[in-house]
Order: C-alpha cells, then structure tokens, then sequence
C-alpha cells in the first residue's frame, strides 16, 4: 500500500470509529429516554450517509451496504416522523441499531487487522432484517394510504401504462428498481426525494410517497423524472448513478417537445430545446435554486465573507512521539550547552549575557514542552462512554436494574495511556455487573438497599497523575471466604490469622484465584485480575482494592498523566547516577545505628510512623563500588508502590528535576528489566545517562528475595 491510500485508510478509520463511537453513546442516552429525537433521528442519517459514500469509495462493500439499508431506514423514518412508530416498534428499533453498531464495527475491527470482510450471504442475511423492519414499520403508513386511496374519486387513480403526457418536459429519466426489493413505491421517493434537493422536475406516478399501490406500476413499467431542460437532466443522471436499488435506467426524449423545437422560427443554441423564460425550472440544475428564490439571492453579497475554517485537525499518533522525541532532545540539548565547562573561561559580560540568552532559551523549551505534551492529551471521555455501552448490554442479559454513574469524564491524559487502560477497565466493570451487583432487587430490598444498583465510574486529577475509581454498591468481599479460598488452593505464604484485612482482599489478584463457583459469559470478580493489575502497572500505575462486605466494592486506580516526561529526584550511589520518581517518595531522612533494627533474617529495617519498613541497599542490589555503606553516612528514602512501602539507601540526593523518560531498545525488552527495577532511563545535562528506578519492580526483585 502506497503512502496515499495508508493516509486516506487511517482518515477513513478515524472517521468511522469517530462516528460509531458517537452513534453508542447516542443509542445508550436515547434507549434511557425510551425515544429518539428528531435532530437524533437526522443525526443517525447523516452519520449512516457519510459511513456508506467512505466505505464505497475505499471498496469495503459489507460497511458500505449495511450502512445503506440503515440509512434508507431513517430517511423514512425521518420523513415520517419518529413519533409515527409505536412503543414496541422504537424498542425494537434500538435493538435493530444496537447490533447495526456492533455489526459495522466488527468490520471495521477486520479492515484494521487487515482480515477479509464478511461473506455476501451474511451481508444479505443482515440487510434483509434490516429491510424487514423497514417493511414492518411501513406496513401502518401503508394501510392508512390505502383508506385513503379507497376513498379518493375515481379519477385520481394512476395513469395507464406508458410513457407520461407531459409536454413541457424536455426528457425523462426513466428508472426500473431492482427485481424483489418490496416497497417498490418508498424506494421510488428515496431516489426522487434525494434529486429533488438539486433539481427541479416532476415524477410519474405522481403519488408513490402516498400510494402503495403503486409499486405493482413500478415494478412492471417503473416510473419517470420529467425535466425541462437537457442539462438538468444530463447532470440528474450523475447523481442518479449513486443511488441504490436500481437495476437500470435510460433518458427518453419526449416526442411533443421536439416537434416544438424544430420550429424554424426558434434558432437552436447548444443544443437545448427552447423553455420558456417565466418558468423557474427552466434554469440549468447549478442556477435552479437561485430562480426559484430570487428574494436569498439579492442577500447574498451581505454573506461575502471568508468562509469558516475548520479549527480542528486529526494527527497520526506516531507524528506526536516524534514530535514529542525531538523536544525531548532540544531539552537534553539546552541543558548540555548551559552547564559546559567552557563556559568558566567567559569574561563576566559574556557571561550574564549568555546566560540572559540562556534563560530566554530555557522559557522558550519548557513552553514548548508543555504545548508537546498538551497535543497529546485527550480526554478519558471515550473510554468511560464505552462502559455506557457495557452497562446497558449486561443489564438486559442479566437482567439487573443498574444505574451507570460516570464522573470527571473530561479528565484529559497521554492519548497511550488512554488506549491501555481501555481494558483493565471494562473487565472491573464487567466484574462488578457480574459478581458485584446483587442478583435481584428483592435481595437488595432484604438488605436495606435501593432496588436499583449504582455503578460509579470516576476520574479526578492530582499533580502528576489521574485517580481512577470503580465502585458498586453490591454484596462486597468477606475476607474470611477469600482466606479460605485461598488456603483451598495452597496460596497462603503465612498462617490465616496473620493476614490483614487489605492483604486478605488483595489475594484475588493472584494468578487463577476466583471465588467463582460457576463459569459465566462475564469473568467473575478474582478471575483475570492479575492481568488487569499487571496492565496498570505496566503504564506506571498502582492498583488498589477496598471493600466492605455488604456494602459495596472500590476499585482505584492510580496513573501518571503521561510515560514521556516525569519529575524525578536524582540520586547517587558510587559513581552511578539513578533516578526515581518523586510520586512514589514518601520522604527522605537521615538515621543513627541505635533506629536499625533487623529480622528474624537478620535483613535491615527501620521504623516510620509505627510501621517497620525493610532497607534496600541500592549499592549491593546492583553490585557497584561505593565508600559509602554505613546506613549513617547515607540518606535513606522512604518509598511506596501500590501497597508495597520500604527505604532506599543512597549515597546522596542531588535535587529534582524534571526529566524526559527513553525507553531502551527493543533488543532488551527480553532481559525484562522492569522486574529488576529498571524503569528506563534518561540523559542528563552533562549527557550522561541516569536510570529510572521502577519503584515497585525494585521491590518484588530486592525484598522477596530476601
């Protein structure tokens, strides 16, 4: 695939995962209403119109055909009025959409994995329950036509066969459906509704939008466009092109008028049949509107201003890591220049004048870091409205009575981030459905609850990092039930009585572990959590778990706004500088011999605020040479990670800094560093390189070892 078509397929999927994103979260609040709305009604048609011309034109036939028959369900229902369906048919109307999204998006999800698209049998299969409702919902207007056509003088009945006695006509477009459409009549309007926006002209039969009957005339002579000019009608026939349902067409020159035109009296110009000049649809299709509605026309030069620019844009991701990289760089760069050495050497005036530049300089970077790191903040909205989606589909399989409560869903974070805590979440939600929630609402009335469940979804920011929150109102854990189960299973590493309540909740994040009795469709509370919990830590983030039993669930969350840029504290031990992240530095202090304290395995720990914490020596960790070993010559920093807290001993602090985070190259990631408490590193001014301590891997890799 060349750079041109990759471009247009990446627009193409950004758009219509845009508009089926938009469309779930239009159907989720509507079915809480129990009705769409007219603008809904317009927006669903529009979005169904701009989904079918795109896939048509990247040649993805099952999206462009779907999209089609759904459109052609609302342009009726759009003219017919939403309110002429009846309570049963809107419910079966939302189901109908509801799988029309997950349909389309199925397709979408293979065109991504570049897998083939559906078969046309399935195609068909589901666009004739499309059209099925249509006909179903049409049959009501029909039977009132048919009263009305009963009772309608004899005369008005449809004309014969043949080709219409219009003489002011210059050609027909004579147009024959496809062969077994049904409703021959209502595709007949579709395509004459859709010309009539841009042209003038007269159909024949001239009551298909009211009369049904006049499908059987459709289907055996099909029906007529009358035009008055042969430039309308040459242009009608490119639109024409476009529409579906039709099997062929063909232009008719109309008999009477040609006759007229070849009057000697009247020269022949271009090759136009004279019209006459006080008939507005004698105008060519590009002027029709304008003569019909000369009173707009003279207000036009009043509107002769610059047309309104669009004022946003879409951006490939890649290009903001990029961008994000070259500024990351500019600000290793700056820092190199400002702390050369040659600078010592500058008189006193160049100095300060240097360093003047030097500030302005640095003014300029920090302004263009933060518009970096802005460009790629997107808000948690649409992971949070999906969950809408998630919610509304268990509560009908389930059936339970649970209210969706989302919160802080503007919370802006890194567009990464965003994508890799889509699933983490929805699993906790799915869970708390699942196993949370409780089954009935009697059982919820027995325990003095609200018969309708609360699911609550929330996001809120702090200073470097976005806290995100699951709570139900459901039955809650009993940490005497998850000891068990876990002694059943042989997972407990002390005796029973020994645990904490957080560590007793904390076992259902053991690999396997689940308080599942039966296998469900949804995972139960327990089963995969040790994946969630590993895909927010993989992120830089902390899980955490409180419950209380009867009462309800919390799940929380814990991420950093973004993995690119952190502020850290630079310390050093040997000749080896490190660097770990201020968010998980509780605080930092100096201790005497008499404050050392040690195990039952004679490993170091020291007390802070009634707790003992264990010491990790980063100097024997990591094997490097050092004159500082005595825990009293060092500075210990006191750190804590998800529910892991413990000391770091360093030779020094140098201060803080804000720092650009590099990954290490891919050829590592098979030594899996992050477990032995490597997070990265980065480059600092004198462009020596600093390694970011993972806090949490640091733990799990120094003190179980012990």
């Amino acid at each position: 695939m060349d750079n041109g078509m990759e471009a247009m397929l990446e627009t193409y999927l950004y758009e219509t995962n845009s508009l089926l994103d938009a469309l779930d979260e239009l159907l989720v609040n509507d079915e809480k209403i129990g009705d769409f709305s007219s603008d809904d009604v317009n927006e669903i048609f529009r979005s169904m119109h701009t989904i079918k011309g795109s896939s048509a034109m990247m040649e993805f036939n099952s999206l462009s055909t779907i999209a089609h028959h759904i459109e052609d369900l609302f342009f009726y229902i759009r003219d017919k009025g939403i309110e002429s369906l009846d309570p049963e048919h809107k419910k079966e109307l939302f189901d109908l959409m509801f799988r029309s999204g997950d349909y389309l998006r199925s397709e979408v999800q293979k065109v991504e994995e570049g897998s083939p698209l559906s078969a046309e049998e399935e195609i068909d299969s589901f666009a004739n329950e499309i059209n099925a409702f249509l006909k179903k919902i049409s049959n009501v207007t029909e039977e009132d036509s048919k009263e009305e056509t009963a009772s309608a003088p004899a005369e008005e009945k449809p004309a014969a066969p043949g080709m219409p006695d219009d003489p002011e006509a210059a050609a027909f477009l004579h147009v024959y459906l496809e062969e077994g459409s049904g409703m021959e009549n209502l595709y007949a309007f579709m395509i004459i509704n859709a010309l009539q926006d841009a042209f003038v002209f007269r159909c024949y039969p001239e009551d298909v939008e009211t009369n049904p009957d006049t499908s059987a005339e459709i289907v055996e002579n099909g029906f007529y466009m009358a035009f008055d000019s042969h430039d309308s009608v040459e242009q009608a026939e490119s639109m024409l092109k476009s529409q579906a349902h039709i099997r062929s067409y063909e232009i008719l020159e109309n008999p009477g008028k040609k006759k007229e035109a070849a009057a000697p009296a009247e020269p022949k110009v271009e090759a136009v049949s004279p019209v006459k000049q006080e008939t507005p649809s004698a105008a060519p299709a590009s002027s029709a509107k304008k003569a019909a509605a000369p009173a707009p026309a003279a207000a036009a030069p009043a509107k002769a201003h610059a047309p309104v620019k669009q004022n946003l844009i879409s951006v490939n991701v890649m290009k903001l890591d990029s961008l994000l990289d070259i500024v990351g760089e500019l600000v290793i760069t700056e820092s190199m220049v400002t702390s050369a050495p040659e600078l010592n050497q500058l008189s006193r005036d160049s100095f300060d004048n240097f360093m003047k530049s030097a500030r302005q300089l640095r003014k300029l970077t920090d302004d263009l870091q933060d518009i970096a790191m802005s460009l790629r903040m997107v808000p948690i909205s649409g992971v949070f409205q999906k969950m809408n989606r998630i919610v509304r589909d268990m509560k009908q399989k389930l059936n339970k009575d649970v209210r969706l409560i989302i919160e802080g869903e503007n919370t802006e974070m890194d567009k990464n981030i965003v994508d890799s805590i889509q699933d983490p979440i929805m699993h906790i939600v799915r869970n708390s459905m699942d196993h949370g929630i409780e089954e009935t609402e009697d059982e919820r009335i027995r325990a003095g609850k609200n018969p309708q469940g609360t699911l609550i979804l929330a996001a809120t920011h702090t200073s470097s990092e976005v806290v995100i929150t699951v709570t139900d109102d459901g039955y809650g854990m009993d940490p005497a039930k998850l000891l068990a189960k876990a002694a059943e299973k042989g997972l407990l590493t002390k005796p029973a009585e020994e645990y904490t309540k957080k560590e007793a909740l904390n076992l259902i994040m053991l690999p396997g572990f689940s308080t599942n009795q039966t296998v469900t469709e949804y995972s139960g509370r327990g089963v995969g959590m040790d994946v969630v919990k590993k895909n927010i830590e993989s992120v830089g983030g902390t899980f955490a778990l409180d419950s209380e039993l009867g009462t309800g669930t919390t799940v929380t969350m814990r991420i950093p706004l973004t993995l690119a840029i952190m502020d850290g504290m630079k310390v050093t031990v040997g000749k080896s500088i490190f660097t770990i992240p201020i968010a998980n530095i509780m605080q930092s202090f100096k201790i005497t011999t008499d404050e050392i304290i040690y195990d039952d395995y004679g490993n170091e720990m020291v007390a802070r605020m009634d707790s003992f914490y264990p010491v990790v020596r980063l100097h024997r960790f990591f094997n490097l040479e050092t004159e500082v070993t005595s825990l009293e010559e060092g500075i210990l920093l006191w750190v804590e990670a998800n529910d892991r807290s413990y000391c770091i001993f360093v030779d020094q602090l140098i201060g803080e800094q804000q720092v650009v985070v590099k990954p290490f190259p891919t050829y590592l990631n098979s030594f899996e560093l992050k477990n032995f408490g490597i997070n990265g590193c980065t480059i600092l001014g004198d462009g020596s390189i600093s390694i970011i301590l993972d806090v949490l891997g640091l733990y799990g890799a120094a003190v179980n070892e012990k």
